[in-house]
């Protein structure tokens, strides 16, 4: 699929946008094909999968799971086709998250994104250091729910240790990524063909639309939707190291190629699992689920298998999301949207001070979890709904490309195709923020507003261009946005 795509729309030279000239430097591309996909698959496939049987089964039956993955994953499938489309039209654009947004709205609009993309990225690792020792409790229980100090302090060595690992080179950390992207997948098909066998079709028919205590069809497609969504995150992967792609098509081949592994797998473990146990029982296992599930298929080594599975997973998902965490910020940074400092490299072509902030920043939040668990989980999912609006930027800038006929000429079925794309694409993501819910977005205005002050004293810095009208206006509504949540939080009226 991806090839044809490819093969159907002409690139266009670089210096066709704008921006082109200012944002790459000429210099050996490093990543290949195989590395970018593995980036991609890799930062989606982390801990969600393992948990998904029982999280999908909490509110709905199988015929309502299947609904909401058709749904979801023509959802993100548009999200993913926007990807690709952009990166073969746009080829002077790189780092899609933090150019798409700055193309269509200008500089603040793009620090914005980036700013965004990146507290997601760095909290969303702190998640992934605490599940990775409560995994790890299941063989050693000193580290109980992996937010004890035993815990911190080894998640302290984990984090360190892949910071290293990285300033040795990025096409060094990129393979590592690939070898435990392997890794990760190969238990996944393992308990796929397992349940395969143990697979009973008569399990899998019970109450196939639900009990009547689960609600209406449509309560259970929008249930299940809430959770598959999360799942995806990752899905922009390799437009965020476009730069360092060793050819530009790989881009988005990768980024719809590691969407269908991804989505493939994510179908079977939920689908299959329901063939093994009633939606009931499903319910009710502790997550990890699938462990419940391969023990129920195979045995009891079948949760030990879970439990390796789970924390080959999550290691590799840390190592790729620090990966792009880095690469979020470095980009803009060379533009000189976000501070000069984070746009040095090491003499291996790391951004090394955007990675040792980004590390000093998930060490601190570490420390936070020993005293308040309950404020880093409320953190986390306010850092991911933080994610949402880069991809709304991403489909609204294909959305305009396609609407303005820009690289189109002569294609006009093809451009028509495209806006089609770009407008499902579009719909979708601002569902997806419609589901996240009003809470979260405005709270986030709490992290964006900090970073406009950033923002402000990178281009007074530089003597930059002052604020636009339309930035002007962006800024009073974040402010405006982080005031209010600020005073219904000390009312006691919104609560983290």
């Amino acid at each position: 699929m991806a090839t044809h795509l490819q093969g159907t729309q002409p690139v266009i030279p670089p210096t066709a946008h704008p921006l082109a000239g200012s944002l790459r430097k000429v210099e050996p591309k490093r990543l290949s094909l195989s590395l970018l996909i593995a980036l991609v698959v890799g930062s989606m496939i982390g801990s969600g999968i393992f948990s998904l049987p029982q999280n999908m089964a909490a509110s709905a039956g199988a015929g309502a799971i299947l609904i909401g993955w058709l749904i979801t994953g023509v959802g993100m499938l548009s999200l993913a086709l926007v990807y690709q489309t952009l990166s073969n039209r746009q080829p002077a654009l790189d780092n899609g998250v933090y150019a798409y947004a700055r193309a269509l709205g200008g500089e603040f609009l793009g620090f914005n994104s980036a700013w965004g993309y990146w507290i997601s990225a760095w909290i969303g690792n702190v998640s992934y250091l605490v599940i990775l020792f409560a995994a790890l409790s299941y063989f050693f229980p000193l580290f109980g729910e992996g937010n004890n100090k035993a815990a911190i302090a080894g998640a302290s060595v984990v984090l360190w240790s892949l910071h290293w690992m990285i300033l040795r080179g990025m096409r060094t950390a990129a393979r590592a990524n690939a070898l435990t992207t392997v890794a990760k997948i190969v238990p996944l098909l393992l308990f796929i063909g397992l349940v395969i066998a143990a697979f009973q079709r008569e399990t899998f028919t019970v109450d196939f639309w639900g009990s009547p205590a689960l609600g209406s069809t449509l309560d259970q497609v929008k249930s299940t939707m809430l959770v598959t969504v999360w799942v995806f995150i990752g899905i922009e992967g390799a437009n965020v190291f476009s730069a360092r792609a060793a050819e530009r098509a790989n881009v988005g081949r990768a980024t719809v190629i590691g969407f269908v592994i991804t989505l493939l797998l994510l179908i079977a473990v939920s689908l299959l699992s329901l063939g093994i146990l009633k939606q009931p029982e499903l319910a009710a296992l502790k997550n990890p689920s699938m462990a419940g599930v391969l023990q129920a298929a195979a045995g009891p080594w079948g949760a030990v298998l879970i439990s390796i599975g789970l924390i080959i997973s999550v290691g590799g998902a840390l190592l790729a999301w620090t990966l792009l965490a880095a690469e979020s910020v470095f980009t803009p940074a060379k533009e000189k949207v976000m501070p000069g400092s984070l746009a040095v490299e090491n003499t291996q072509g790391v951004p090394a001070n955007a990675l040792w902030i980004t590390n000093g920043c998930i060490q601190l939040f570490l420390l936070l979890t020993l005293y308040s668990s309950a404020t880093y989980l409320a953190l986390i999912s306010l850092a991911t709904s933080m994610i949402l609006l880069p991809y709304l930027f991403s489909g609204v800038y294909a959305l305009k490309l396609t609407w303005q006929g820009q690289t189109y000429a002569g294609h006009r079925a093809l451009q028509l195709r495209d806006m089609a794309i770009a407008s499902v694409a579009t719909l979708y993501c601002l569902w997806l923020l419609y589901a996240a819910g009003p809470k979260y977005m405005l709270l986030s205005a709490l992290l964006y507003a900090p970073g406009s002050l950033i923002y402000l004293a990178t281009i007074k810095t530089r003597q930059g261009q002052p604020l636009s009208g339309p930035e002007t206006g962006l800024l009073i509504i974040i402010w405006t946005a982080a005031a209010f949540a600020g005073w219904m939080l000390w009312s006691g009226t919104l609560s983290l």
